[in-house]
């Protein structure tokens, strides 16, 4: 039976912030919100969690999973950034932008795409995952929560807690936090190019 916190969306609770945390670090699977709706995160290096999370979500080998980051310096640790992929990213984040860029070998194979060997990144514009990240220390492994067959994230904590309450450890609730997954930016090529349109606007790139 899954865990339920109601964190403030504005002045995170730090003693349930200190718990997420805790159940991450033992392993737990969480439900948490973004500045694009809600989403699955664990601990980078938890095999059994990441197979969990491609279960709930039906997801292939394929899959370009995102390290959520709480801001820009923790990039060059799990990413390879040019300059002017570093200008890019500067102007956009914190915001709802996945960035799809090169993984250097610090990012566990399972987490990479297998053959692009490429890693989604992102820094969230949400205090409550600000949070949690400051107090992790390091990136959470995430994914938007869109279930099998659905087009949309879902959106509504209470529902999220009837559907999974026995596949993850903790949903969050924290407040309404969109509709809409996040922009995905590939910048792995020369010039980068927008591959899903979401939540967020980049009016100067090419869209795929």
């Amino acid at each position: 039976m899954a865990q339920f916190f109601s964190i403030h969306p504005e002045n995170p609770q730090q003693r349930l912030i200190d718990q997420t945390v805790d159940i991450l670090r033992r392993g737990g699977l969480i439900v948490y919100p973004t500045d694009s709706a809600y989403a699955l995160g664990c601990q980078i290096g938890d095999k059994m969690a990441l197979d969990r999370v491609r279960a709930i979500r039906h997801l292939d080998k394929h899959h370009n999973f995102t390290l959520m980051c709480r801001d820009l310096s923790e990039l060059a640790t799990y990413a390879r950034v040019t300059n002017a992929d570093f200008r890019l990213l500067k102007a956009y984040t914190p915001g709802p932008f996945t960035f799809i860029l090169d993984a250097t070998s610090e990012v566990p194979r399972r987490l990479m795409h297998p053959k692009r060997k490429t890693i989604g990144m992102r820094v969230p514009d949400n205090r409550i995952a600000l949070a949690l990240l400051e107090r992790l220390g390091e990136p959470l492994m995430t994914c938007s929560l869109i279930l099998p067959g659905e087009e949309l994230p879902l959106t509504d904590p209470y529902d999220i807690r009837q559907l999974l309450e026995h596949q993850v450890e903790l949903v969050i609730d924290g407040g309404f936090c969109g509709l809409e997954p996040t922009t995905v930016v590939d910048l792995t090529e020369e010039v980068p190019r927008v591959v899903r349109q979401g939540r967020g606007k980049i009016e100067e790139l090419e869209t795929e």
